[in-house]
């Protein structure tokens, strides 16, 4: 793992998803052939990898975001999104006229509770960029979504091997996971993880564990953080707020847990739980306002 870091900003490499998020804020989910009219409105770049992204930039890190955005205008304004938020986007996919994906995206207002509709990443097949390693050398960390699998694995691949640490945001089981593993320094994981053969969060670490994984921790909403590393484990509370919206939540998680790793250098258990502790209270801040960028302006 790199080192920790002595002078001036944290500095992350954030690889996959980004897409335009359109968020409505809804008394309800309706139902069939039901129009209603929503209380609020949001419209964002989105994405695991590019909300935790944006979540470091606002802690103070230096962020990088490796993925495609294409030359649509769409594209163009999440690529102009991500830059008010002091993101910089390595575009895998400049050239493509092609929309980025597109999440729809109903929060119900008295839970809380998300409603999502996406294609993810399923336009593109993006291979490393052939400044990479230079990308690798200018960063503390590197934090990967596992969307674009391909491209995460050889980004891990070439993180690990440069000595940087690799965070993985394992929000759902996904082809190419298990290759992924073995690159991996730490993974933080949703409830809805869940590898060949585990249903508890227990199972998820000793999976995760035994592929290679030395800190792993496993998020429940308001519930607490479960964790393990390679001498011990044990559990982190998260603090209790009035929820707002969800959406958005893991990924403020990861962007401001990578930042405290990045900050930290060398993982040890107090470390690690003191990182989970202030990422769980950036997380539930998020969680208080609608949408994924009212909790930075407030």
């Amino acid at each position: 793992m790199a080192e920790a870091v002595a002078k001036g900003r944290p500095e992350g490499l954030f690889v996959g998803l980004c897409t335009v998020d359109v968020i409505q804020l809804v008394d309800h989910v309706p139902g069939s052939n039901e129009k209603l009219t929503a209380r609020e409105q949001s419209v964002a770049a989105g994405g695991p990898a590019a909300n935790a992204a944006v979540a470091f930039a606002h802690l103070g890190g230096a962020a990088r975001l490796l993925t495609a955005v294409g030359a649509h205008p769409l594209g163009l304004a999440a690529a102009a999104d991500l830059d008010r938020f002091g993101v910089n986007v390595s575009d895998l996919a400049a050239d493509s006229a092609e929309p980025p994906a597109v999440s729809s995206i109903l929060v119900t207002a008295s839970s809380g509770e998300r409603a999502v509709a996406s294609t993810n990443a399923t336009a593109h097949r993006l291979a490393p960029p052939d400044d990479l390693e230079a990308l690798l050398a200018a960063c503390d960390i590197v934090e990967l979504d596992g969307h674009h699998m391909e491209l995460a694995t050889a980004v891990a691949r070439a993180a690990r091997a440069a000595g940087r640490t690799t965070l993985l945001d394992a929000g759902s089981w996904k082809d190419g996971t298990q290759a992924l593993l073995p690159s991996i320094d730490v993974a933080v994981c949703s409830a809805d993880f869940r590898p060949p053969g585990a249903s508890t969060p227990v199972d998820v670490l000793r999976f995760l564990r035994a592929h290679g994984v030395g800190w792993a921790a496993v998020s429940r909403g308001g519930e607490p953080i479960v964790w393990e590393g390679p001498d011990g484990g044990g559990t982190v509370e998260v603090p209790s707020v009035h929820v707002v919206d969800t959406l958005g939540a893991g990924d403020v998680l990861h962007g401001a847990l990578a930042h405290h790793l990045a900050v930290q250098g060398q993982l040890t258990a107090d470390g690690f739980v003191a990182a989970l502790r202030g990422a769980a209270e950036v997380a539930a801040r998020a969680c208080a306002s609608f949408g994924t960028r009212a909790w930075m302006l407030s």
